[in-house]
């Protein structure tokens, strides 16, 4: 409740964090009161208040904590259906899952140097240019000096490597549209929009903090 000495309310409140307890004067009388950003009242009171709303914060750190290990979960058995479904589609075609995504970069993207390609495919350029040759043995990649920069080299897929791609991407659009068809077009809208924003915000993370390996001695 509100003090109120002598039938005088208190004097303009001090607009400070709630909890906060003060020696203060009204009316000649002193003692202990919580001043909030609009009303002194009494420490009890207060009290309850800061209980509820921390209370409020606690629920709510902990239905985020458990959204995040229900994300988590779903995630792992997303990514290993999809990881088992790349295996058993692309190897079929006599290239690795990460040689396949290699052609994907660069169709989509157009000629890339190898930097650019082992960051599209999150690899060490070491790794992404041990992938680049295994294609360009296999005839799906060629290099070409880079008209923007005589130091380095431009990649890009050649007529066999569109039309390999072209032919696992078929594959796997097929399935996605299997997949698709049992949920109804607003489902289906928000999903996209949803993973679409969950791979923006992954993505945006590991460009910002770039690439972390622990070593295991």
């Amino acid at each position: 409740m509100l003090f109120d000495w002598g039938g005088k309310m208190a004097p303009a409140p001090l607009v400070v964090n709630m909890g906060t307890e003060r020696q203060g004067l009204t009316g000649g009388g002193s003692r202990n009161i919580v001043v909030t950003s609009n009303y002194y009242l009494e420490p009890t009171m207060a009290s309850q208040l800061v209980q509820i709303k921390t209370g409020k914060r606690r629920r709510a750190a902990s239905g985020l904590d458990a959204d995040a290990v229900a994300l988590h979960r779903v995630l792992l058995e997303l990514k290993r259906a999809y990881q088992f479904r790349d295996r058993e589609c692309i190897c079929c075609y006599d290239i690795s899952v990460t040689q396949c995504w290699a052609l994907e970069a660069l169709l989509r993207r157009g000629g890339l140097t190898l930097n650019e390609l082992a960051g599209e495919l999150y690899l060490e350029k070491s790794t992404a240019s041990r992938v680049v040759g295994a294609l360009e043995r296999k005839g799906y990649v060629k290099r070409a000096r880079n008209p923007e920069d005589g130091r380095s080299v431009s990649l890009s897929a050649t007529a066999a490597g569109a039309r390999l791609y072209g032919r696992i991407e078929g594959e796997l659009l097929a399935q996605e549209r299997l997949l698709l068809s049992e949920f109804d077009p607003e489902v289906r809208s928000s999903l996209i929009l949803l993973l679409g924003r969950l791979t923006d915000a992954a993505s945006s993370k590991l460009v910002a903090e770039g690439g972390k390996c622990c070593s295991i001695e």
